[in-house]
């Protein structure tokens, strides 16, 4: 299940509010949002409205840590792979998303919010699920691409593959890409220069 959800403001918006940007205020309604969600689900802006979904199911965590343990050797320098739940923001877009897997520069994100830096990412990672998928393959690659993270996994659960984005251009975003079936091998591209062995994977 996806859901938009409007949050009614206590006071209109007037022209004295340009100290806080739509984007700001889109922020601090989201942690409100986030406040009174049940467990089970996260919450992401996207497109400049605030949308929840489930979180993944557990069967897909096999995937996240064959994926978390075969980038981890070759992240960049000052940088960590992870699959903790977190936002990384782009303002220039309206957008904060909670990828399923991220890897990030450790000194950008040390900060005391929910909120971080998209520009310290160097690789993420998305799983589809029915209500995610439109929105993995969409809004979010090109948001991805066009803020130049270098690399973008898509792993389609649905369909049972994978695509490697890379080569971003803010003008265009990703221009290059390969996709491969799950059991199969595919290259990460620099900054990793790995590759992404598939075999025991299963959707």
């Amino acid at each position: 299940m996806t859901a938009m959800v409007e949050i009614p403001r206590e006071t209109p918006r007037t022209i004295d509010d340009e100290r806080d940007s739509d984007f700001q205020l889109l922020c601090r309604d989201l942690k409100l949002v986030s406040a009174a969600m049940p467990d089970g689900y996260r919450v992401e802006i996207v497109g400049g409205s605030i949308v929840m979904s489930p979180w993944s199911k557990g069967q897909y965590n096999d995937i996240l840590d064959s994926l978390l343990d075969q980038l981890s050797p070759h992240v960049p320098p000052g940088h960590r792979a992870r699959t903790t739940p977190n936002l990384y923001t782009f303002p220039q877009f309206d957008d904060a998303f909670g990828p399923d897997l991220h890897v990030s520069d450790k000194a950008a994100t040390r900060v005391d919010s929910i909120f971080l830096p998209g520009s310290a990412l160097s690789l993420v990672a998305e799983q589809t699920s029915t209500s995610t998928r439109h929105r993995d393959l969409g809004e979010k690659a090109d948001v991805y691409g066009k803020a130049e993270v270098p690399v973008y996994v898509l792993i389609d659960m649905l369909q049972g593959t994978v695509t490697v984005f890379d080569d971003p251009t803010p003008d265009l975003g990703y221009r290059r890409h390969a996709q491969i079936k799950f059991g199969e091998t595919v290259r990460i591209p620099s900054p990793f220069d790995c590759e992404l062995d598939t075999a025991d994977w299963q959707a």
